[in-house]
């Protein structure tokens, strides 16, 4: 089992390059995970690399 190790800081500037790679929405940095600003999924930071795949992503839960 791999240990995860806590996020490195992510430049600002690295997120306005990269886009969800769902919906193609803005990214917010929150906390150990990214967000995405449109469809509200989430993904993971691992090792400080973000893990922009769409089968690694938490769904926005329905309410």
């Amino acid at each position: 089992m791999k240990a995860k190790a806590s996020p490195g800081p992510i430049s600002p500037d690295l997120l306005t390059m990269l886009a969800c790679p769902v919906c193609h929405g803005n990214l917010l940095l929150e906390g150990d995970q990214i967000r995405c600003t449109q469809c509200q999924r989430r993904y993971p930071i691992e090792d400080g690399i973000p893990v922009l795949l769409a089968d690694r992503a938490q769904q926005p839960s329905s309410s």
